[in-house]
């Protein structure tokens, strides 16, 4: 047998079982977050995080911003933020770029994650073009389809600036007519004027597709799209000025989570006094003890003028083991019903 042949049968044992994704809606947490509001440790801060994003929904004038860092969209909770989205529960997300476009845009287009193993050598797997993270296997042939299908995009497009969300929200114009996975988390914001932004939009697949558009077209003299940054800042800023009162859901830290509480300050440097963030709560794995704590814990953010310290609630754990129980949780209780969607992509019309 040939080694082509025993590496395509290697690949396709290997990328045999998909990650699926949980349902919130299906289980209720409610009764197992109360009772865990009783215990200790992590358990007892889990429950502490939900009763704050309970507060956050069910205060009328709060709009709730998701931050998203980490592979937790691949890691089988990809739906759960779409779920947050769909039911008026999440009203602005700020992402890495890899959990937009190299989870939620990948599987919009038909592909897969997959169940690996962490314990397999890192060697073979490139040899047979896959990519792992850390149990989790990626094909990166069908990776580099998602970098070619933003390129596309992007030649489709007017050449100009864009700002991230403009960028994605065009994305999710697209998907509308061309996804192979209706719903994903992209296309449900497009239809609900959830903006998305990603500060570091070009970390990520996305970065490829964009890079052989601006090098296609430099060779044919050529204006080309760029993607704005500081477009970025002032959009994600015009959005907390309008908001007011405004509660951060965040997972993981990073970019994403310096960047939503930047805009405080930025609203001050602008002439607006614009309300810290009322509510916080943060789900990481990170040690504080380096001085960062993926950009700080939110008690030190309080010292830069960007959270209150009244609702804010760190909670040290693997994301994928608390984030469902909380957003179930939250599901279930039911505050979101009747919340008065905010609408803030159209801010930009």
């Amino acid at each position: 047998m040939a080694d082509t042949e025993i590496n395509t049968n290697r690949k396709a044992e290997l990328l045999s079982k998909p990650v699926e994704h949980i349902d919130i809606t299906a289980f209720d947490a409610r009764p197992l977050v109360a009772a865990m509001g009783k215990m200790s440790f992590t358990s007892r801060d889990t429950a502490r995080a939900a009763e704050i994003y309970n507060r956050m929904l069910a205060d009328k004038d709060c709009s709730v911003i998701l931050t998203l860092a980490g592979s937790t969209s691949a890691g089988g909770c990809m739906h759960v933020y779409r779920d947050l989205v769909k039911a008026g529960m999440v009203d602005a997300i700020v992402s890495t770029g890899a959990s937009i476009i190299d989870m939620d845009f990948f599987e919009a287009l038909g592909f897969k994650h997959y169940q690996g193993d962490s314990t397999l050598d890192d060697n073979e797997l490139r040899g047979m073009y896959i990519d792992r993270i850390y149990d989790t296997f990626i094909d990166e042939e069908e990776l580099q389809a998602c970098d070619h299908t933003i390129l596309e995009i992007a030649n489709s497009l007017e050449t100009r600036p864009y700002s991230s969300r403009e960028f994605i929200h065009e994305m999710g114009r697209w998907l509308k007519s061309n996804a192979k996975k209706k719903d994903s988390l992209i296309e449900t914001c497009f239809d609900h004027d959830v903006p998305i932004f990603c500060p570091a939009f070009t970390d990520s697949s996305a970065g490829f597709g964009l890079v052989k558009h601006q090098v296609e077209r430099m060779k044919e003299k050529q204006p080309y799209l760029t993607i704005d940054s500081i477009a970025d800042f002032r959009e994600l800023t015009d959005i907390k000025i309008e908001a007011g009162s405004t509660g951060l859901f965040m997972v993981g830290g990073g970019v994403p989570k310096n960047f939503v509480q930047d805009t405080v300050v930025c609203a001050e440097i602008l002439g607006v006094d614009a309300e810290m963030h009322k509510y916080a709560i943060q789900i990481t794995v990170a040690d504080s003890r380096d001085g960062a704590c993926s950009s700080s814990t939110l008690k030190e953010a309080s010292s830069w003028g960007k959270v209150e310290t009244v609702y804010e609630q760190m909670v040290f754990a693997e994301a994928t083991t608390v984030v469902p129980l909380i957003a179930s949780d939250a599901y279930h209780q039911g505050h979101w019903k009747g919340r008065k969607p905010r609408h803030f992509n159209r801010l930009f019309d």
